[in-house]
């Protein structure tokens, strides 16, 4: 396995510039970083050569996440947003290429947050989904990049809200480079078991994120038991990225769309911070790996 974390551990604002972090991810001990995409646009083609190099160079493994704003929806009863979400994800497809950054999770079938001032149509908005996301694959497959679907709590999703479901929706897909993406906050919140839900997904786990109830990075004496989940990940033969996704700085847009309402670093400046990922890394790969 692989271990990495998301840039926006040490951010308030989604984007920017993620160079800087490839360096410091590297000396804390991780092998990928992982970064928002949803901005890729707006990068000069330069800069993200420039990122792709960087991490090369220092030997880290860039991976990408987004959660679709509402005009990216592939579930969306307009057919002319899908095909203008159709034609953002070719765009950000092609940055991610320059970066070198060959894998997308998140809630790629919809978009996030949910708004849920109207009721859903799951049914409805499962098959157009399903069909969508087959001509996204063929997209993305013309980059070498695999998407990986993140199973939400209920709170922030309604498409995909555990293992099975997204099992049964990459299923139904059928594509190569369409995969599961677990979340272990949102396991917490809606799988009864989450050793057996890892089971479940089996060889179609594309991508796995880490972090703590709290969305603290995973630590000793936390609530999450880190020991059985890595037992699981190698009872299925998980080789791929374990990324944590720690948020714990009130305020900025981060904050707000992670809904971080007090302060879970304590005050922390960014050297405790870098400290506590560098010992979370340690202690995760002690108990991932069966050390």
């Amino acid at each position: 396995m692989r271990y990495g974390i998301y840039y926006a551990y040490w951010e308030k604002a989604w984007g920017g510039d993620f160079l800087p972090y490839v360096s410091k991810v590297k000396r804390l001990g991780f092998d990928i970083l992982e970064i928002a995409c949803g901005d890729l646009y707006r990068q000069p083609d330069g800069a993200l050569r420039e990122l792709g190099q960087e991490a090369a160079r220092q030997g880290i493994e860039l991976t990408g996440g987004y959660g679709p704003r509402p005009e990216h929806n592939l579930a969306s009863v307009d057919p002319d947003a899908v095909t203008a979400a159709l034609d953002f994800y070719r765009t950000t497809f092609r940055k991610m290429q320059l970066a070198g950054v060959r894998s997308l999770g998140g809630a790629l079938y919809s978009y996030w947050p949910v708004d849920y001032s109207h009721t859903p149509d799951k049914a409805g908005d499962w098959t157009r989904s399903v069909t969508r996301m087959r001509r996204l694959a063929a997209l993305a497959e013309d980059y070498g990049i695999t998407l990986n679907m993140e199973s939400l709590n209920r709170f922030e999703g309604y498409l995909i809200n555990d293992a099975r479901e997204a099992v049964h929706y990459v299923r139904a897909v059928d594509s190569p480079n369409v995969k599961v993406m677990l979340d272990t906050f949102h396991m917490n919140i809606e799988e009864d078991s989450l050793t057996e839900a890892i089971r479940h997904a089996g060889n179609l786990l594309g991508h796995f994120h880490v972090g703590e109830a709290n969305r603290r990075p995973p630590r000793p004496g936390g609530r999450i038991p880190w020991a059985e989940i890595g037992t699981a990940l190698r009872d299925i033969g998980y080789a791929g990225a374990v990324v944590m996704e720690p948020f714990v700085l009130m305020g900025g847009q981060v904050g707000a769309d992670i809904k971080i309402w007090r302060d879970l670093s304590g005050g922390a400046d960014t050297d405790l911070l870098d400290q506590w990922a560098a010992d979370s890394v340690a202690y995760l790969k002690g108990q991932f790996e069966g050390k």
